[in-house]
Order: C-alpha cells, then structure tokens, then sequence
C-alpha cells in the first residue's frame, strides 16, 4: 500500500510536470491530482520537493529506455520514425498540453543535483539511441551525431507545436529527421 502511494505520487509529478512545468509542481498539486494523504509527502519524500522530482525524472527517464529497448532490431529509419511517434503521440493525447517532463525540469531548476539528475537521463537516451542507430545501419561516427540531433530537435518540435497549438512544426522538423536518417543510412 505504502509503494503503491509512493508511485502514485511519482506518477502524477511525471504529470505535472509535463503539462505545467517545475515551478507549477507542488506537494500540494501532487497531493490533489492523486488523491494521496497529505502525512504521504515527508514519509515518501522526506528529503523535500527535489526528492519527488528526482523520483518523477527517473520514472519519466525509465519509461523512455523502455521503449528505447523495444526497438532493437529496428532499421536507423524505423527507430527514428518510433522515436518522433512517440512525441507526436503526447502531444495528440494532451492536445498540445503536454511535453517532456525532464526538459521542463531542466530548463527551470536552480539545484545543481537536479540538473545533473537530468543530464544523465538525457544522456542516457542519447547513448541508447546512438547504439540502437548503428545497429540499425548507420556509421558508428553518425550515429551519436544524429542521436544528439534526433533528441535535440524532437524536443525543440514539441516546445513549438505547443507554443503554436499545431502539428506544423513537429511534422516539418519529423520530415527533415527521417529525410536526414534515410540519407545516412544508404
């Protein structure tokens, strides 16, 4: 039961985080959205706010390899396509409302633990993707290169699509990537 609530508040800083960002996270937001009791917060996270937020970057970083690692096999093409199909997908599902929530704790934390929190996570789907694009034909010098390109871009693509409630940026930057992709691997 214990876990259960703790997960429960992990999930929904995932959340929150992806829809409003880190300073519109609180315990207190945490708190409603999951219906967890308020004696939860300082059981769980009695190391404060940034313990939840490590927690929450962790779980929003392990679903990413999850679905990293289901590609293997995969041509560069196929990983790229999965890999924007994805964004896409959120950004469908919360009608625009929604991006990464490790980028939006990147880009709004003042805590040098958080931001090396989310570094490693970052480079950890960098790492895993470059992997998986050699494996599925591209050169072991391209490879890293576009895996960098692919996060980069993808990332930015969401930021714009939900500045600008359209699909137009994420699609127009997806075209480039897998145009881009495609040449690499001939």
């Amino acid at each position: 039961m214990a876990g259960e609530v703790r997960a429960r508040m992990v999930e929904g800083a995932v959340q929150l985080l992806a829809q409003r960002g880190l300073q519109a996270t609180s315990f207190s937001e945490v708190l409603e959205l999951t219906g967890a009791p308020r004696g939860s917060v300082y059981h769980h996270f009695p190391d404060g706010k940034d313990q939840l937020v490590g927690s929450a970057v962790d779980l929003a970083g392990a679903r990413a390899m999850g679905l990293l690692d289901s590609w293997v096999g995969s041509s560069a093409e196929v990983i790229t396509a999965n890999f924007l199909r994805v964004w896409r997908g959120l950004l469908e599902r919360s009608t625009f409302s929604a991006g990464c929530a490790v980028l939006a704790v990147t880009v709004a934390t003042d805590s040098a633990a958080l931001l090396e929190h989310t570094a490693a996570v970052f480079r950890s789907w960098r790492v895993r993707l470059a992997e998986l694009l050699e494996d599925g034909g591209l050169a072991a010098t391209d490879a890293p290169r576009f895996a960098a390109t692919l996060v980069a871009a993808s990332e930015g693509a969401v930021v714009l699509s939900r500045a600008e409630q359209s699909f137009e940026p994420f699609d127009l930057v997806s075209a480039q990537l897998l145009e881009q992709v495609r040449t690499m691997a001939e």
